[in-house]
């Protein structure tokens, strides 16, 4: 009996620790309140999914969202990243190349929102990469433009960072942006959506990006050990961007893969990536200083 009440009692603590846990996480704000262009009369419910390694995954996505990590205001750089996990297209592999990399930089007083946009590769879906998926992203931009003052943040000093699929993503939003609008009645996509920054780790489908003299400038990393059109594609890219007269940087990591991100269990010196572009974003004039 004793042994009973200690086992619910251990279980009532673990709940306790995990609700807490939860309540502290930033809620979702949605792209679209009042629904997404798009995605009329789909009302699937997202599902989530925890692999062996604890990673969590999203997929069946309909109702596109930012979660919002902002720094405390004393540590405040004026600075925001817009990350986009990766995941084929098909799902979104939001913990390591999602939230844990959106702490890391709040932490360091950069703010950070996730994207959580729709999948164009997901089951059954009528999504497009180039459509849906690329307005996703051109509105996150648009939102945290419209917000800016509120959050603390410097309209000039809003970039992008995507991973794998996401970073395909995020390419395309510096190719394809629009200027500001002040004709258009909705007040977010009057805003422009060009990302000041971009920052592409390991990212897919190199062979349709291009690059405009315009382009903002660009952090590129992946891992020698990749597939060989992302550890070759990422060196391709970088001179790209070289011969278009566009800023680039470019770090590839002798003993990785591809999905690193940010894990707990990661070891090696590709492990300083975050740390990296951080330094970039100072010599590149977005951050004035290091917030330790």
């Amino acid at each position: 009996m004793k042994y009973k009440v200690l086992l619910q009692s251990i279980f009532a603590f673990f709940l306790l620790c995990a609700m807490v846990a939860v309540t502290e996480e930033p809620k979702e704000i949605l792209l679209w309140p009042n629904g997404a262009p798009g995605s009329e009369g789909k009302t699937a419910p997202q599902k989530t999914r925890v692999t062996n390694e604890g990673d969590i995954v999203i997929s069946s996505v309909h109702k596109p969202s930012l979660t919002p990590y902002l720094p405390n205001p004393g540590n405040a750089t004026g600075t925001a990243i817009i990350i986009a996990p990766g995941g084929g297209h098909s799902e979104l592999w939001i913990s390591h190349e999602g939230y844990s990399p959106a702490k890391w930089f709040r932490d360091h007083g950069i703010a950070a929102f996730v994207l959580k946009y729709r999948l164009a590769r997901d089951t059954n879906s009528t999504y497009t990469v180039d459509k849906e998926e690329v307005t996703d992203i051109q509105r996150a931009i648009r939102l945290v433009r419209t917000r800016a003052k509120e959050w603390g943040i410097d309209t000039a000093k809003i970039g992008v960072m995507g991973f794998s699929a996401g970073g395909e993503l995020a390419a395309l939003a510096a190719m394809r942006y629009t200027a500001k609008d002040q004709n258009v009645k909705d007040a977010i996509d009057s805003e422009s959506d060009k990302p000041d920054f971009q920052c592409l780790i390991y990212p897919g489908n190199i062979h349709r990006l291009t690059v405009g003299p315009g382009a903002p400038p660009v952090f590129i990393a992946g891992g020698y050990k990749d597939r060989k059109d992302i550890s070759e594609g990422v060196a391709q890219l970088y001179l790209k961007y070289k011969e278009a007269g566009v800023p680039a940087e470019l770090h590839i990591y002798s003993s990785v893969g591809h999905g690193f991100g940010i894990r707990e269990t990661n070891k090696g010196s590709f492990t300083e990536w975050p740390a990296q572009v951080q330094l970039w974003l100072v010599d590149n004039g977005f951050l004035k200083e290091i917030k330790k």
